[in-house]
């Protein structure tokens, strides 16, 4: 178990150690993955192993971290922002959607929520790395949109939220309660569709 004092400590072999554990929650999720499969995969002995991460929980945490860094690097390097607002917001919605229904996604998600009247520092970190992160990406994208006219937004940071919360709708609950597996493409398609439409419907300037 994880005390509040617990911390990741750094050394020669932590990025193999890392890329290890993230190999083994990517395909076994959070509960599917023990310890001696992730010290197996990284090459590296179980000692070595809790000598870098006392506790599974910061190991996973770590993966997200990076992870998520890792999508919104991808996401930056994809995206065009000087194309219209319904194109960058399409594929914007599908990368925040398609980490918000993976194996991953729902791991972090469970672990906060389960851990975090404990654990509140689980939570603040991945939501640094995570919710924070893509908010910041969007109201710098909308602040430019706003510039070239495309959009008209008198407070940025509502919209952004508002955006990434459209993108939500209908399938995370679900997920969340157990009520339906991973939704099918058609139906992130369909939830993306509606969101950009209402979010442009609501900002756009060619609505107005």
């Amino acid at each position: 178990m994880m005390s509040a004092t617990g911390q990741i400590n750094r050394g020669r072999k932590f990025d193999q150690v890392l890329e290890g554990a993230r190999e083994v929650f990517l395909r076994d999720g959070y509960d599917g993955a023990s310890v001696d499969d992730i010290a197996k995969e990284a090459g590296v002995s179980k000692a070595t192993l809790y000598s870098y991460f006392p506790d599974k929980r910061l190991m996973f945490l770590e993966v997200a971290k990076t992870e998520c860094q890792r999508q919104a690097d991808q996401a930056l390097a994809e995206i065009n922002f000087d194309q219209p607002p319904e194109i960058v917001l399409s594929i914007a919605a599908r990368q925040i959607m398609d980490f918000m229904v993976s194996d991953l996604g729902q791991g972090i998600y469970r672990l906060c929520v389960a851990e975090g009247e404990r654990f509140p520092e689980l939570g603040r970190a991945f939501y640094a790395s995570g919710p924070a992160l893509v908010h910041r990406t969007l109201l710098e994208y909308f602040q430019k949109a706003v510039a070239r006219g495309e959009l008209a937004i008198d407070d940025l940071d509502l919209a952004a939220h508002l955006f990434a919360e459209l993108c939500k709708a209908d399938l995370h609950a679900k997920l969340v309660f157990g009520v339906e597996g991973r939704p099918a493409v058609t139906d992130k398609e369909r939830v993306i569709r509606g969101a950009v439409a209402m979010f442009m419907a609501r900002y756009g300037t060619k609505a107005r």
